[in-house]
């Protein structure tokens, strides 16, 4: 761990996600639905790390505190794919400022931003200034959470459990997810710095049952639907993938409530993310019950 004393808040950084959910665990668990992609992330890498797995050094935690040694704001640099951009979690201002400048004096090449706002603009525009460059917006994000759950028109079908045996059509599915959205968004297939899990990871969420497959009457295979574990009590459902050539006809809505459904029966908050640009998942979350809570974005630094 090092700690950098600035005017006013201090940042501390770990390299060990155990450390840093001792650090910062009551922040987060505070508000869990805001915090959910770093503590989801924590958490996973924390298990990894317990089966293993070597981490890249490149990866760092990080805890901002005030002057009186609260914790005020956190965020985390563990993306598994280029350009690495860190996550920002809600922080004071100047923190966000004053990360621009400790990650430019440490030499870090940060060439994106993700996170709350305006906690990951005021760091990206800082950064950009440093080094000479401009903030470009790649991807708004909303996440929402799920209160009282208002049922879709019902569809034939149900859910099923997708098993290792699954994991060939799992990764396609997955990875044809972050293109659609893309190219429904309005934006080039693959602009959105993003990367499907490895086999092995994808092997360890298999088996530990967080993928459902919506399976029609005749038993096809018709939609994907995943989710996280509960993280502080609040689990994440994604990605949420319709084949072309089966969409408008219910799958979706129908697996994300059902999904839901399980997840507050046993005991948890469910959230999810969506996509600004892609007015049709909006609408379905909403009429579920999805309510917006925090707007997120995906920022690009251009030299």
């Amino acid at each position: 761990m090092s700690a950098i004393p600035i005017t006013g808040p201090h940042l501390q950084f770990h390299t060990d996600p155990g450390e840093f959910l001792a650090a910062a665990g009551d922040y987060l668990a505070a508000d869990p639905v805001v915090s959910t992609v770093v503590t989801t992330v924590a958490h996973r890498l924390l298990s990894q790390r317990a089966a293993g797995i070597v981490q890249p050094d490149r990866n760092w935690w990080l805890v901002i505190r005030d002057e009186s040694g609260a914790v005020v704001g956190a965020g985390m640099r563990t993306a598994p794919f280029a350009p690495y951009p860190p996550f920002l979690l809600p922080m004071p201002d100047e923190a966000a400022v004053a990360l621009a400048h400790t990650l430019h004096e440490r030499g870090e090449q940060v060439l994106a931003v993700n996170g709350a706002l305006p906690a990951a603009e005021l760091c990206a525009a800082e950064l950009a200034r440093l080094g000479g460059g401009r903030v470009r917006v790649n991807l708004h994000t909303r996440l929402h959470e799920l209160g009282e759950l208002v049922w879709p028109a019902r569809v034939p079908g149900g859910l099923a459990v997708a098993t290792e045996d699954d994991l060939d059509v799992v990764t396609e599915w997955f990875g044809a997810f972050m293109g659609d959205a893309d190219e429904q968004a309005g934006r080039q297939r693959g602009a959105s710095a993003n990367e499907v899990p490895d086999r092995a990871e994808m092997l360890r969420r298999l088996q530990g049952g967080q993928f459902w497959f919506w399976v029609d009457e005749t038993g096809q295979r018709v939609h994907l639907t995943g989710a996280n574990p509960p993280s502080f009590g609040v689990a994440r459902v994604g990605p949420v993938y319709t084949p072309p050539a089966q969409r408008g006809r219910g799958w979706a809505s129908n697996a994300v409530a059902e999904v839901s459904r399980r997840i507050q029966a046993e005991g948890a908050r469910v959230c999810l993310f969506t996509d600004q640009a892609h007015p049709t998942s909006n609408k379905i979350y909403a009429a579920l019950g999805y309510r917006p809570v925090v707007d997120m974005a995906n920022l690009v630094i251009i030299h």
